[in-house]
């Protein structure tokens, strides 16, 4: 599959609730364990754009396939339904980026939300561990702003949200974590924003 090269100024339209729905679908019938959940895509897009490494220099081909856990054999059933997918990825990654630039305390994270008896429940694990992936492409880059810095806190958070280890966490603790999570997210792009936004030259 041929991947375009990201263009910072590029359709940026939210995706609908019915294109969400039909990117997560396709990204389940790839059948790979690999394979992003739209709240894990949400996560690892939010790195990309937060990575130290200014996503126009990366072509596509380092990045899309990690998606759908690699193009062998064809995830998808048709190049025309791969190029869907890969349209809804970048309209979704160039919205986020809008949001954060524009309306930064609009901008909502895909996680789950279950109602309990005890009222709202907040599980941002899979956002978490889709970032985690995306931190992973450039892990030696990202090592610096994880061990010490004004956002290291943060970023730890995140991580331990976004940890295999994260099931045995107490529910508690996964609720308190993913409701700070937008406000980790912000708080890295504030100090990130000259660096490591898609405009940002190497």
């Amino acid at each position: 599959m041929n991947y375009p090269h990201y263009q910072p100024d590029s359709d940026h339209r939210p995706l609908t609730d019915e294109e969400i729905e039909q990117l997560d679908d396709a990204l389940a019938a790839t059948g790979r364990d690999e394979a992003l959940n739209v709240e894990a895509l949400d996560g690892f897009l939010a790195a990309l754009l937060l990575s130290p490494v200014p996503l126009p220099a990366r072509p596509g081909a380092d990045w899309l396939p990690a998606i759908w856990g690699g193009d062998e054999p064809a995830p998808f059933a048709s190049g025309k339904q791969g190029k869907r997918v890969v349209m809804w990825v970048l309209r979704h990654l160039q919205s986020i980026d809008n949001a954060w630039r524009h309306m930064p305390e609009a901008w909502e994270p895909i996680y789950s939300v279950a109602e309990t008896d005890e009222g709202e429940w907040v599980d941002a694990q899979d956002w978490a561990a889709g970032f985690l992936r995306g931190v992973a492409l450039d892990e030696a880059a990202w090592a610096p702003r994880f061990e010490s810095g004004p956002a290291a806190a943060a970023l730890q958070s995140l991580a331990q949200l976004g940890a295999e280890e994260a099931d045995a966490l107490p529910v508690e603790d996964i609720d308190r974590l993913s409701r700070a999570l937008p406000e980790a997210v912000l708080q890295c792009r504030a100090l990130w924003a000259g660096a490591a936004t898609p405009h940002a030259n190497g």
